[in-house]
């Protein structure tokens, strides 16, 4: 199992020293920045699950390492990255500011370091819920989709195979125009059907590149299953029908 990844962002070696050498005993992969430009190229680089970041740092502060991880084009892919600031600021209004900008969480120096452990589960935890949320959500719009796919595809098979086979029932084969028609009927319908079939092929595999690993195996497998039942129904009613003429 992968390790949880800190990446520790302070100007003072004591302060990376001792995260450093405390978290990495208690299973976590740390990760040192000393500097805000030095931050953000960790980020890219690592991609942490959490950054504690000091707010007061040469070339570029906490704060604005933060605004630019949270607004950002460049660094929109990390926005979700969970941020615990460090600060030897206690005013309400720099910690006001620091959520404002997107932070989980704020710790005032000196610190205890039972307090940020304890800090630390808790922002791990609530980012471990949030992707649960969201993968739920996307399992949810998938399911939607596969469903909206299984109407429109049987929509587009069924309707118009009733009507070739009505045409067909009531077709003279001695009429050369009628039967011409039919041929024509058949070959649109045709390209229609294999349109939709390409449409729903074109969609399970946009699902096997979006989906969750763990979970599009199962939503395709039921996707063919929902198929077959509805398939198997259509070909019973067709049959029924030719039975009862």
């Amino acid at each position: 199992m992968d390790k949880t990844k800190i990446l520790i962002a302070d100007d003072e070696p004591v302060n990376l020293e001792f995260f450093e050498v405390t978290l990495s005993k208690l299973g976590f992969e740390v990760y040192k920045a000393e500097d805000g430009y030095a931050t953000l190229e960790m980020v890219k680089e690592v991609n942490p699950d959490l950054i504690i970041l000091d707010n007061i740092m040469p070339n570029l502060s906490g704060w604005k390492v933060t605004t630019l991880l949270k607004e950002s084009e460049e660094y929109k892919e990390y926005r979700d990255i969970p941020i615990i600031m460090l600060s030897a600021m206690d005013k309400v209004r720099d910690k006001v500011e620091g959520f404002e900008l997107g932070i989980e969480d704020y710790i005032t120096e000196p610190f205890n370091f039972s307090e940020v452990y304890a800090r630390i589960r808790a922002v791990l935890k609530n980012r471990v819920l949030s992707k649960q949320i969201v993968a739920r959500e996307r399992r949810l719009s998938t399911v939607e989709s596969m469903n909206d796919s299984l109407k429109f595809f049987t929509r587009h098979i069924k309707e118009p195979m009733a009507e070739l086979q009505r045409l067909s029932n009531g077709l003279d084969i001695n009429d050369k125009d009628a039967v011409t028609r039919l041929i024509s009927k058949v070959k649109k319908e045709s390209e229609e059907a294999l349109a939709a079939i390409e449409g729903l092929e074109e969609e399970i595999l946009e699902l096997e590149q979006t989906a969750d690993n763990d979970f599009h195996g199962s939503a395709l497998n039921d996707l063919e299953e929902k198929f077959r039942k509805r398939y198997k129904a259509l070909k019973e009613e067709t049959f029924n029908k030719e039975a009862s003429v």
